[in-house]
């Protein structure tokens, strides 16, 4: 089995396990070797979150594991390395909508916390001061539930047709925000997918899956980063 298992689903299955009691001639014994190292490895693999619109849970693609939290997955499953990934997007999500199922989605433990929230409030012309709002929100209730916990940001950017005060004070506010709370950052998430045709599908909105591992690559050149590594396979 993969060490990396990717969620496409936003539903976490908490199982609570209880001992039965058993022989009581057995009760001291310890777990076999192998049951006590897999538990060990178990508890070592960490959770990196990606939360966020469309464009995270693969929105038009024939299978949600090729979009880029998917093939970031696989990235690091081939490397080995003790992570999982969950995929937290919900299509036509804007910043308000995650300030309110954010609570729920961190009931699952993370370690790093990926956003990508926000394309759709430029597309509705939300102000970018609201939008600003909610994406704090988010970042203060991840900082709450898990201090510890890595945060990387993912910029977005809006089309030239909105206005050049629009466009620039929205493309402003990822940046703002990452400064503000010490987050990593990709400036432009679709960077070199953005404006391509051959890259994005009929809407011009969401790359195809060609187009998703070149985000993807955007967003591993910032996360390598932030991951544990020791061995340096990467």
């Amino acid at each position: 089995m993969n060490r990396v298992k990717i969620f496409f689903v936003l539903v976490s299955t908490f199982a609570l396990a209880s001992c039965g009691s058993g022989d009581k001639s057995n009760s001291n014994a310890s777990a076999p070797a192998d049951t006590a190292a897999k538990t060990a490895a178990s508890a070592q693999v960490q959770t990196i979150l990606f939360f966020g619109d469309s464009l995270t849970a693969g929105y038009g693609l024939d299978d949600p594991a090729n979009a880029f939290p998917g093939v970031i997955a696989k990235k690091i499953d081939s490397l080995k390395l003790p992570y999982k990934v969950i995929n937290a997007g919900v299509s036509g999500e804007t910043s308000a909508g995650g300030n309110g199922r954010i609570d729920w989605t961190l009931k699952q433990k993370v370690d790093i916390f990926i956003l990508e929230l926000g394309a759709n409030d430029g597309l509705r012309g939300i102000s970018p001061t609201e939008t600003t709002k909610n994406l704090q929100s988010i970042i203060d209730k991840v900082k709450a539930k898990y201090p510890a916990a890595k945060l990387v940001m993912l910029g977005m950017q809006v089309p030239p047709n909105m206005g050049a005060d629009y466009v620039n004070k929205f493309k402003a506010v990822f940046p703002a925000l990452a400064t503000k709370n010490k987050m990593a950052l990709v400036p432009f998430l679709l960077q070199g997918v953005g404006g391509h045709p051959d890259l994005n599908q009929g809407d011009g909105i969401h790359p195809t899956e060609k187009g998703a591992k070149i985000v993807a690559g955007n967003v591993w050149e910032v996360l390598k980063g932030e991951l544990d590594n020791p061995k340096g396979t990467y």
